[in-house]
Formats: structure tokens, sequence, C-alpha cells
């Protein structure tokens, strides 16, 4: 099947779905196909483009199914292969575009493949996976898994280590073998066929690894994990990716997202230029790492508002003839109200802002499933509620290691946990807040009488009536997926504003934002436009005067090309 013009990602807001805690139709406490169904009038409603939908492939789930032991095959606690056949019929007759997740750097070590390449040295799929190292008492080098611990694992079966980046169940495929590379191709046309309108591409960056395999850069003692300057961005990454582009997603005008682990903005520009025939975009993580330390992601410090403006700034003007991602969390990400926002005190508006202040910049923008309703991190209590492998190998780590406390360690995964984000979606206030008649595989949030879709709904000053405002403005507003972007220096690191203009536009647009909990005047050291100036949009009633603004607010004004701002 040969897709429609493939531009339409331009201005589009696409929806991830995480199926395992989307929608349960079958009362077993796992989200699956038919609930998705069931759901997507909400989505349209909603007014996004397309849904990202996290993987629903054969797996074990020992990473939630990021770990495949069969491209071809649906998971059955997900449905049928007809179940997905008649979701892709449903999205399309409602106009919403289909993008798979699809896990290229890595397999479960329950593939086919792995299995044969285990069973000799001189198997006709050994040089599938990577194999080096005969000692079993020496790693084959000093690299870490981004899950702890070391990244090689010793097989006794076949007598050497196979390398592992995440979980040890998730062997890396070894992108140097043509015949991988072409099953892959085949693969993906496989889906592209049934009717799949494009992929994202999991830590697709890293599938190119140094020759050799050598031992961390000296130079680089802080990288996180340790040896991932040998890998990311690897010496054929934009070979393979090219050969990806011009032999699968072009002739189908398929969109490919790169999910890309450290990339800056002008490396950016270089894999998603579109003369370079790579990908369409990329998920970077600059954003995602502004409340960490250090020493890495459990390294915990509070948000920056002026390194918050910095990065934005840069990815909007270092990238070039690229193009960007805009999203505030995913399936890997904690909620971003309890990060980058207010939880506590001021949900709702920081909810409004943070989404406000990211999606009406330039780029295609990525929400997740509950963030439009200002869900929240979950209260764990226990190590033994958790269900994400990260998280568990984390503390196991600590407590071995006794780097830290272990009060202090599980604060860090209480905040920062993958497991906060993969909780139920709550629809209403019905048992399991609407997500299942049985018992949910993970807890749902204690919170879900009050934070639910039905609460939202019934509520036009609501998160999810902001974010339903928002979208339709991001598809009737042309100049901010095609128009430009200018930072406005101001007095203070947490006052950001831009503006978005275009020269085929006869306005532009300004959005003006005061991150954090300090109520401000502003009236002798901002001139904002003037008060006839139509809001487009803003999370407070209409102040009563322009000068005074409080915690948390955001305005968005329509302006004439008349109108300026000093």
């Amino acid at each position: 099947m040969i897709h429609s013009e493939k531009a339409w990602y331009r201005n589009a807001t696409i929806y991830q779905v995480y199926p395992k805690s989307f929608q349960d139709s079958g009362g077993d406490g796992v989200g699956d196909i038919r609930g998705i169904i069931r759901r997507l009038d909400y989505l349209t409603d909603l007014g996004v483009d397309g849904v990202w939908l996290c993987p629903i492939y054969a797996s074990p789930m020992v990473d939630n199914g990021y770990d495949i032991s069969d491209y071809r095959s649906i998971n059955p606690d997900f449905g049928t292969m007809e179940d997905f056949d008649e979701l892709v019929e449903e999205m399309h007759r409602r106009n919403l575009k289909l993008i798979m997740d699809m896990v290229l750097n890595h397999t479960s070590d329950e593939h086919a493949w792995f299995k044969e390449s285990r069973t000799s040295r001189t198997s006709p799929k050994r040089d599938w996976y990577h194999w080096k190292g005969s000692d079993k008492n020496k790693s084959p080098n000093d690299w870490l898994s981004f899950f702890s611990g070391p990244a090689w694992e010793w097989d006794e079966l076949s007598g050497e280590h196979y390398l592992h980046l995440f979980h040890k169940k998730q062997p890396d495929l070894n992108w140097e073998n043509p015949e991988l590379r072409e099953e892959v191709k085949s693969m993906l046309r496989w889906w592209l066929d049934k009717g799949v309108d494009g992929f994202r591409l999991d830590v697709i960056n890293l599938i190119s690894k140094q020759a050799g395999y050598p031992d961390a850069d000296p130079d680089c003692p802080a990288e996180q994990p340790r040896g991932i300057s040998r890998y990311a961005n690897g010496p054929r990454i934009h070979e393979f990716l090219r050969e990806l582009h011009d032999e699968v997603f072009a002739p189908y005008n398929a969109i490919a997202i790169g999910e890309a682990p450290e990339v800056s903005p002008g490396l950016a520009e270089v894999y998603t230029a579109p003369e370079r025939r790579e990908l369409d975009m990329v998920f970077h993580f600059d954003l995602m790492g502004l409340d960490s330390g250090g020493q890495g992601k459990w390294d915990i410090r509070p948000l920056d508002a002026g390194d918050l403006r910095n990065v934005m700034k840069s990815w909007q003007s270092d990238i070039g003839n690229g193009w960007n991602s805009l999203y505030l969390s995913n399936h890997d990400q904690s909620r971003i109200v309890n990060r980058f926002g207010d939880a506590e005190f001021f949900r709702t508006e920081s909810a409004k802002l943070l989404a406000a202040l990211q999606y009406l910049q330039k780029g295609t923008a990525f929400v997740y499933q509950g963030e439009e309703i200002g869900m929240v991190n979950y209260p764990w209590k226990s190590p033994s509620e958790l269900r994400d492998i990260e998280s568990i190998n984390y503390l196991k780590e600590i407590v071995k290691k006794g780097t830290l406390s272990f009060g202090e360690a599980w604060d860090a995964v209480r905040k920062k946990g993958r497991d906060n984000s993969r909780v139920p979606m709550c629809w209403s206030g019905d048992m399991n807040g609407g997500f299942s008649s049985g018992h949910p595989w993970i807890s749902v949030h204690p919170e879900y009488n009050f934070i639910n879709v039905e609460n939202e709904s019934k509520d036009d000053e609501s998160i999810l009536s902001f974010y339903r405002r928002l979208i339709r403005i991001r598809k009737s507003e042309l100049l901010i997926s095609e128009g430009d972007i200018e930072f406005i220096d101001t007095p203070w690191k947490n006052f950001i504003v831009y503006r978005r203009f275009s020269d085929a536009s006869a306005h532009e647009l300004i959005v003006a934002a005061n991150v954090g909990p300090e109520r401000r005047n502003v009236r002798e050291s901002l001139h904002l436009p003037i008060p006839e100036s139509e809001y487009l949009l803003r999370n407070y009633p209409l102040p009563e005067s322009n000068d005074i603004w409080e915690p948390w607010e955001v305005r968005i004004w329509k302006v004439g090309t008349k109108g300026t701002m000093e």
C-alpha cells in the first residue's frame, strides 16, 4: 500500500498510547487493541491527527514490549492480528494516522533469531548479534547497560559474551550484517503493506557500534551510561538510516521518527534535513535532562526556568533545515507536572502553561496519554508496587554498591521512575478509573475520582478543554508549523516570551509565560502587546491589568502586523 503525501506531520499533533494502560476491553486488567478502538472517538474529539502506538508485538514483556520475540505477531495480551487490522481501518476512517513503535536496536533473547544465534559459534545467524570474548570472567569492555550493570552477558551454551545495552534479555542486533538489514527491511514493508503510516524508531541512533568495541572514552568520565560515546551516533549510522529511507520509507511515503539520545540540535539537522534522506524528526533528551545532575537521571535537581528557555531556544534556532519534535512526557518519563510544574498547588495552571509554551513552537507535537488531563505521579509506598525493570534494577544496584542510602535511591525512583507514567489512564470515577473491570496489572492512581476524562470534559476551563483549544490553534495557524520564532529577552529567567511570525501572515502570535509560583508586576520592565490585542488563549481569567501576572500564568496573543513588542 502506497501512502499519501507525508507532509501532514508538520502541523500535526500525535497522541501516544501505552496500550497496556490505556483501556482494557476484556476485564483481565491489561489494556488492549479493542480498548483503543473503543476510545478512538475520544482522540478525534481531542483533535489529534495520529496515534503513536507503543509496542504490541509478541514479547515476554521483560521491558513491557520493548523486548520483541516476533516482529510479525501480536502479543495475545493485546489481541489478535484481526483486531489490529480493524484498528487500522477504524483509525483511517476517522482520518487518524497510525505510527507504530519499532525496536530495531535489539530483540528479546526469546526471538528465533537469537535462539539460533546462540546454538553455536558457527550458526548462520551468529553474526546477527554482537558476540565477543571467550573468557567467562572477563567482560569484552567496560561498557555499562542503561538498566544498570555490565552491558555484556556470558552465555554458557556457546561460550561467549553477547552485548545488551539494555536488559540482559534484550541482546543487541548487529547492523553490520547485510542479511539482518534485508530481513529488517522486509519486516518493515510487511507492516506498511498492512496500512501503517510510519514508525517511531526506538533508540535508533545506537545501532552502529564502533569496530572492535573499544573501552569507554577516558575523556568522557561522566557519560551516562559508560561507553555511550562508542555507539551513540556511530560510524555507519547515517548510511544505515539512508538505506532504510530509500528502500522502505520513501517508497511508502511513511514517516520515520527517531528516538535519539546524545543528539545536539546541529546533529539533529544532519539526521532530519530532507536532502539528507534519513529521518523526518528526532526525539532528543535535552529537555528531559533539565532536572538531572551530573550523575544522570537519578541525580535529581530542581528545574531552572532559565535552562528551560535556553534549551527551547536552542532547539528552535540551531536545528536549521531539520525538523523538531515537541513533547513533555512519554512512557519513559515521569509526569511532567511533577517535574517541571507544581502538582501540589498549581496543577491546572502549570499543566496548561507547559503545554502552551511547548506546543506553540515549531515542530510536531506529541501528547502522552493522561497528560491532557493533568495526571500526576503515583504515590508509591513500596518497591513491591513497581513493575519497571529499570527502576527495580537501579534499586538493587544501589543496595549492592552502597553508593547511596536506600532512602535516597527510593526517593529518586518515586520522583522519576517510569512506572509513574504507566499507571492506567483515568477515564471516570468508576471502579479502576474506568480502565478495567478486573484487577489492573499495575495500580490505578488513587486520585482517579478527581483527575479523569469525565470530570475534565464537563469543565470548559479544565486542562483537557485547554488542550483541545491548543490543538485547534495548531491546526488553524499555519505560522506555527511554517513560520519563524524569536525568543524575547526579559529581565527575569522565570519569564519566557517568544513570538511566532511569518512574512506570509497578516498577524503574529506572542506567547508569554511566568514559569513559577511568584506573582509578578512587569509594568516597568516589559512592554507587552496593547490591551486591545486579542487574547487567543490563557490559563487565568481576563486580568484587570496586563501588568500583573499570577503564578504559572501563560498568555497567548494574536497581534496584527502593526502590533509591536519592545
